[in-house]
C-alpha cells in the first residue's frame, strides 16, 4: 500500500508541476494577447479622434471639444476620453473621469514632453484603467494630447477564469490518475503477484501439480520477473521430482540414471577432476540479428546429447567458433560461460580460417569421410590439399586441449566424432598420461567400403590414440575391428574387443547415446498440453486436418527426406480417403550449404514439395509443409507433442536422436513412431513401426498403419519405448563412458 501511495503521490506531483508550468505559460501568452489587443484598439480610435481635435484645440472650442468627447465617451469598455493642453492641463473630458483625474497624470506629461504615443495601466477608483496617450502636433508643435481611458480589469477576470479552469482540470485529473492508478496497480500488479504467491505456496507445500502458473499475464511489467520465478519454479519442481524418482528407485532397489546420480557418481570417480570434452561443433553459437546478437543452438544430435552432461560436470567444452559473431562475446582466453540463461560449464572456442574450414571440415570431413562412413550411394570425394588441411585443424584443436590440460594430472578428455580423428594420438604423444575417449558418432563402414579413403592408415593411427573408441552399436565396433585388421599390423582381442599396438591398447565398446529424460506433468496436463499445442501450430500453418505427422532433421541425403515425401505421396494415392486430412510437417534445418551437394538436395527437396503440393492441395488444405530454417529445441518440442505421427527415414544413421526425442517428448503415452531399419535407435526402439526407406509401398502403409492404429495400441507401444529410453538415457550413457574412462589404470595406458 506504501508503494501505491507513492506512486499515486508521485504521479500528482508531476503533473501538478507540469499543470502550473503549462498554466503559467498559457496565462503569460493569454495577458500579452489582450493587452496587444486593447492597445490596437486604442490606436485606431485614438487615431480617428485626434484629426477632429487637433482644429477644435487650435481654435481654442472648448464646447465643441467637450461635445466630442461625450460623443465618443460611450463606447464598449471605454470609461472615457480627455483632452489635455500642451501643459498638461485639461480642456475637456468625459464627465465622469474629471473627479477621477483632477491632477495632471505623469504618462501624460512624459507623452506631450517627448511627443511619442504612451501606453499604460493606472488603478483608478479601484479599477484596473488602460491609459493610451496620443501626443497631437502641428508643424512638429506639440499643442496638446488625447488619452482614451479603456477598462482593462476583463484581462484579469479573464486570466483568473484560465487559472480557475487550469485547476478544475487538473482536480479531475488528478481524480483519474488515482483511481487509474489504483485499477492499474490491482489489475496488473498486485493481482499477479497474489495469485503467484498462492501458486508458489502451493508449490511450496507440494500442493501445486504443474511449473507453469495457471494465471496468464495480463500487461508485461512484470513479465521477466515471472519468467524469473516460473524457472524457478520449474527447477525446484524438477529437484523434486528428482528427489521423488530417487526415493521410488531406492525402495523398488532399481537403478534408473538421473542427473542427480550422475552429478553424485562423477563426483566419486573423477574425485573433482574436470572432463575435457572437444568437438567441431559448438553447443552454443552467436549470430549477428540486425544490430543485436542472439545465441542459438545448432542442429544436430551430438548438442541434444551432450549438452546436459556438460551442465552436470562443470568441465570445458572445446569447440570451432562458426558464429558470425562469436568473437564479440568471449573473453581474452576466448571463453565464455554457457548456457546464457543458467551457466554451467566454460565453452572455449577455436577459430579456423575460412581456408581451414573450406578444407578440414567442408572438405575431408563433409565430403571425403561423411559419405564414406553413410552408405548412401553418395560418392566420396578426397583431395590432398583438404586432407593437410584436416591435419592442421587437429593439431589446433591439440593445442588448445593441451594448454588447458598442462596442469591436470592424468586429464579425462573426450573427443567427438568424425573431424578429429587424429587428435587422440596428437594428445597422447605429449601426455601419455591423459584419459582420452574417442566417441564416433557415425555409423563405421565395412573393410572394403574404408578402403576408398587414400588415408586409411593415418586416420586408424590417429583414432588407436585413443584409451577408448566408442560407437553406437556393436555391429560398428565390428566393422571397426575388422577394418583395423585388415590395414593395420595390431593385436586384437575379440574377447576383450580391444586393440593392441605398440605401446598402446584401445578398447572398441558399443555405447548406445541418447537424450534425457524427464517427466513429471501428469497425464491430464500432458493431454491438455497437446490439444493446446496441437491448435496453435495448425493455426500457424494455416491447417485444419484430423492428422497431423513430422519430421525433424538437419537436411542431408542421409536423412531419406525426398524417400519420406514419395511414401506421403504414395499414401495419398492409395488411400485417397485422407486428402485433406492429413498434412506433414518439415522441419528442415539448412546443413553445409557450401557443399554442392547439400545445395542439390535442398532443390529437390523443395521442388518435391511444390510437386506433391500442387497435385493434392485443395483451396484450404495442403499435404507438406516445409518449414526450412534452425527452429529451437522448445519450437521442435512442440511440434513433437501435438503430432500423431513421427517419421524418420534415414538411409543410414549411426543413431538418430529424433527417434528418441519423440518419444520422450510424449508425456501423453500417445503417438506413433516410424523408424528405418538403417538407424541405430531401431534396435532398442523395437516399438516403433520400422520400414526400410527405400521401399516406398511398404512406408506408405506403414502410415496409414500409424494413423489407424487403435489408440490402445498405440498406447502401449509408447508406454515401451518410453521405458527404454528411461533406462537408457543419456545419464546412463555418460556415466557408462566416463567410468570406463576413469577407471582405466595406467598400466592400461602404458602396456
Amino acid at each position: 500500500m506504501k508503494i501505491t501511495i507513492r506512486l499515486i503521490v508521485s504521479l500528482i506531483f508531476v503533473v501538478a508541476l507540469v499543470a502550473v508550468i503549462f498554466s503559467f505559460q498559457q496565462v503569460r501568452a493569454e495577458k500579452t494577447r489582450l493587452i496587444g489587443e486593447l492597445e490596437r484598439r486604442a490606436i485606431v480610435l485614438a487615431e480617428s479622434i485626434g484629426e477632429s481635435v487637433k482644429p477644435l484645440i487650435e481654435s481654442n472650442s472648448l464646447d465643441k471639444l467637450n461635445r466630442l468627447v461625450e460623443r465618443f465617451g460611450n463606447r464598449e469598455r471605454l470609461e472615457g476620453v480627455a483632452i489635455y493642453d500642451s501643459q498638461g492641463n485639461i480642456l475637456a473630458s468625459t464627465p465622469n473621469l474629471a473627479l477621477k483625474i483632477s491632477k495632471p497624470l505623469p504618462q501624460i506629461i512624459s507623452s506631450i514632453t517627448e511627443n511619442r504615443p504612451i501606453h499604460s495601466f493606472l488603478n483608478i477608483a479601484g479599477k484596473e484603467i488602460s491609459l493610451y496617450t496620443l501626443p497631437l502636433s502641428q508643424e512638429n508643435e506639440v499643442m496638446g494630447a488625447l488619452v482614451l481611458f479603456h477598462d482593462a480589469s476583463y484581462i484579469d477576470v479573464r486570466l483568473k477564469g484560465i487559472w480557475k479552469n487550469n485547476l478544475i482540470r487538473f482536480l479531475t485529473l488528478t481524480m483519474l490518475i488515482v483511481v487509474i492508478t489504483l485499477l492499474v496497480v490491482r489489475w496488473s500488479v498486485m493481482g499477479p503477484i497474489a495469485q503467484f504467491a498462492d501458486w508458489m505456496r502451493e508449490l511450496r507445500l507440494g500442493k501445486g501439480k504443474s511449473s507453469q502458473p495457471n494465471t496468464s499475464l495480463r500487461g508485461d511489467m512484470l513479465a521477466p520477473l515471472i519468467s524469473e520465478v516460473t524457472h524457478l519454479a520449474k527447477s525446484l519442481s524438477m529437484a523434486r521430482a528428482r528427489a521423488e524418482e530417487e526415493a521410488r528407485l531406492r525402495v523398488r532397489a532399481e537403478s534408473i540414471w538421473t542427473a542427480n546420480r550422475l552429478k553424485e557418481h562423477m563426483r566419486v570417480e573423477l574425485g573433482g577432476k574436470k572432463l575435457f570434452l572437444v568437438s567441431n561443433r559448438e553447443p552454443y553459437m552467436h549470430v549477428k540479428d540486425g544490430r543485436n546478437i542472439k545465441c542459438i543452438v545448432p542442429a544436430g544430435g551430438l548438442v541434444t546429447a551432450l549438452d546436459p552432461v556438460m551442465r552436470i560436470c562443470d568441465g570445458i567444452w572445446i569447440a570451432h567458433g562458426s558464429g558470425d559473431a562469436d568473437k564479440e562475446v568471449v573473453d581474452t582466453d576466448d571463453k565464455l560461460r554457457v548456457p546464457p540463461e543458467e551457466p554451467a560449464y566454460t565453452l572455449e572456442r577455436i577459430w579456423l580460417t575460412k581456408e581451414e574450414e573450406n578444407g578440414y571440415y567442408y572438405g575431408f570431413s563433409n565430403e571425403g569421410l561423411w559419405p564414406l562412413c553413410h552408405i548412401t550411394h553418395t560418392r566420396p570425394i578426397f583431395r590432398l590439399e583438404d586432407w593437410v588441411y584436416y591435419q592442421k585443424a587437429n593439431e589446433k584443436f591439440a593445442e588448445a586441449l593441451l594448454k588447458e590440460i598442462a596442469d591436470e594430472e592424468s586429464p579425462l578428455v573426450l573427443i567427438q566424432d568424425y573431424h578429429l580423428a587424429l587428435l587422440p594420438l596428437l594428445v597422447k604423444k605429449r601426455r601419455p598420461d591423459a584419459k582420452v575417449a574417442l566417441f564416433w558418432h557415425i555409423p563405421w563402414p565395412n573393410p572394403e567400403a574404408y578402403g576408398i579413403c587414400p588415408w586409411q592408415q593415418e586416420i586408424l593411427i590417429g583414432m588407436l590414440g585413443a584409451d577408448i573408441i566408442g560407437f553406437h552399436t556393436q555391429f560398428h565396433c565390428n566393422n571397426f575391428l575388422d577394418t583395423v585388421d585388415r590395414f593395420l599390423e595390431s593385436k586384437i582381442d575379440w574377447e576383450q574387443f580391444s586393440v593392441t599396438r605398440g605401446n598402446y591398447t584401445t578398447l572398441v565398446k558399443p555405447f548406445p547415446i541418447s537424450v534425457s529424460f524427464d517427466s513429471f506433468s501428469d497425464k491430464l496436463s500432458a493431454f491438455q498440453e497437446k490439444i493446446s499445442l496441437r491448435e496453435t501450430i495448425l493455426k500457424e500453418i494455416d491447417a485444419s486436418v484430423k492428422y497431423l505427422g513430422v519430421g525433424v532433421d538437419r537436411i542431408d541425403y542421409t536423412k531419406g527426406i525426398p524417400e519420406r515425401f514419395r511414401a506421403i505421396e504414395r499414401f495419398l494415392e492409395k488411400y485417397p480417403e485422407f486428402v485433406g486430412k492429413f498434412t506433414f510437417v518439415e522441419l528442415g534445418a539448412p546443413s553445409r550449404t557450401h557443399i554442392k551437394r547439400y545445395r542439390d538436395l535442398t532443390t529437390v527437396v523443395e521442388e518435391m514439395v511444390d510437386k506433391i503440393n500442387w497435385r493434392f492441395r485443395t483451396k484450404t488444405w495442403r499435404p507438406i509443409v516445409f518449414l526450412k530454417a534452425h527452429h529451437s529445441h522448445e519450437e521442435v518440442n512442440h511440434f513433437y507433442k501435438a503430432s500423431d505421427i513421427c517419421m524418420v527415414t534415414s538411409l543410414h544413421d549411426g543413431m538418430n536422436l529424433v527417434a528418441k526425442e519423440f518419444v520422450a517428448s510424449r508425456e501423453d503415452e500417445d503417438g506413433v513412431l516410424l523408424l528405418s531399419q538403417f538407424t541405430g535407435a531401431s534396435r532398442e526402439l523395437k516399438d516403433a513401426v520400422i520400414v526400410n526407406p527405400y521401399d516406398i509401398e511398404a512406408v506408405a502403409d506403414a502410415i496409414y498403419l500409424a494413423i489407424t492404429m487403435e489408440a490402445d495400441e498405440r498406447s502401449e507401444r509408447m508406454k515401451r519405448m518410453r521405458t527404454v529410453i528411461k533406462e537408457h538415457n543419456i545419464y546412463r550413457w555418460a556415466g557408462n563412458l566416463i567410468t570406463e574412462l576413469a577407471r582405466l589404470r595406467t598400466a592400461d595406458v602404458t602396456n
